[in-house]
């Protein structure tokens, strides 16, 4: 199995600077998506910083000098090595950012959201971990499935109270997240793992997209494109615009192919 991709990120049409970041870094297999937070141009540091990290980390795991015993953070027993792999490298991206904020005061306080997946390819599995209300989808056919969980004040809410009313939602903030890297030392990160199938399509995005566009017209916009990731990517993010284009618009297009 292997894989084609495509990123776009764009600064929309009602702010004046772009806060998303994002990277695909083919040798391995790794796809981030990260959207900044925070004041006086923060949070483009918060978010380039976490691609950054992520990106130094998986390079310097690669080699026989970045065995797992090596690594700055103790791993997780329950967890494949990939799978610590990603993980860590989210939790050593939070400390970066929480470290820096610190010592700048400049950026005081700056944060960013991430979802990542990585590909592992000989085991036909993918993995996503994330923090915050990045979102990864995933397309298999005619069907579209958010695989990550907002990390939300109102999703927050549903956790205890399931049973709230529509009414009682509609009460609650629905753009406050309650998760993100940068905020303290630590961070508790959500992964999940799936087996890959050929044809299927993975989308990593920030809510600039996933707050625009429906999931059913992101399902339309992939389908229609087939093995043109490119340009879905290009319509989603012209769609967003479209629809408003309120916040910046990133997305990361992943197809595995045979």
């Amino acid at each position: 199995m292997n894989f084609v991709a495509a990123g776009i990120s764009d600064v929309g049409r009602q702010r004046e600077h772009n806060e998303d970041s994002f990277c695909i870094l083919s040798r391995h297999r790794l796809f981030v998506v990260a959207d900044g937070m925070g004041g006086h141009r923060a949070g483009d540091v918060a978010s380039r910083m976490a691609t950054a990290e992520i990106s130094l980390f998986f390079d310097a795991t690669e080699t026989r000098d970045g065995e797992p015993s090596d690594w700055p953070l103790e791993l997780d027993s329950r967890l494949t090595t990939e799978q610590n792999r990603l993980v860590s490298a989210v939790k050593v991206a939070n400390q970066r950012i929480f470290q820096a904020s610190i010592r700048n005061q400049a950026v005081q306080g700056m944060g960013t959201t991430v979802v990542g997946a990585l590909f592992a390819r000989e085991d036909r599995k993918i993995h996503i971990a994330h923090v915050g209300d990045s979102r990864a989808y995933r397309i298999r056919g005619g069907d579209i499935i958010q695989l990550t969980r907002d990390h939300s004040l109102l999703n927050d809410y549903l956790l205890v109270m399931p049973n709230l009313t529509d009414s009682q939602k509609g009460r609650l903030p629905t753009n406050v997240i309650t998760r993100a890297l940068g905020m303290q030392d630590g961070v508790a990160v959500d992964l999940y793992f799936e087996r890959v199938e050929p044809g299927d399509t993975y989308v990593l995005c920030s809510d600039g997209l996933s707050g625009m566009v429906s999931d059913e017209r992101i399902l339309g916009i992939v389908r229609d494109a087939d093995t043109d990731i490119e340009s879905a990517a290009k319509t989603l993010i012209s769609e967003a615009n479209d629809k408003g284009g309120e916040d910046n618009i990133t997305v990361v297009l992943v197809r595995i192919t045979e």
